[in-house]
């Protein structure tokens, strides 16, 4: 696998709590991204993308986070300033 292909495949083994993992397993079959949940295995997921990527760290981030960090996280995401291009 050439690290300069943007086009590989990335395999990651998720380390999550037993009991948050099929949840999380679920959320990506509805969001489409390829994941394996084997009774007595951990989650394992194929990246295609940038996108699938964010895409798993924020599925994990819903379950794993206090409800405190959501919140400031949910916060800092209403002050972000939009760009916007003038025409």
């Amino acid at each position: 696998m050439s690290l300069s292909n943007p086009k590989a495949k990335i395999s990651k083994v998720v380390k999550v709590n037993w009991a948050d993992r099929w949840q999380v397993y679920q959320r990506l079959q509805e969001l489409e991204i390829p994941c394996q949940c084997v009774t007595g295995e951990p989650l394992c997921v194929e990246l295609d993308n940038t996108k699938e990527a964010i895409q798993l760290w924020s599925v994990v981030k819903q379950l794993t986070a206090s409800r405190r960090e959501l919140v400031v996280w949910l916060d800092d995401c209403w002050d972000m300033k939009a760009c916007t291009e003038e025409n």
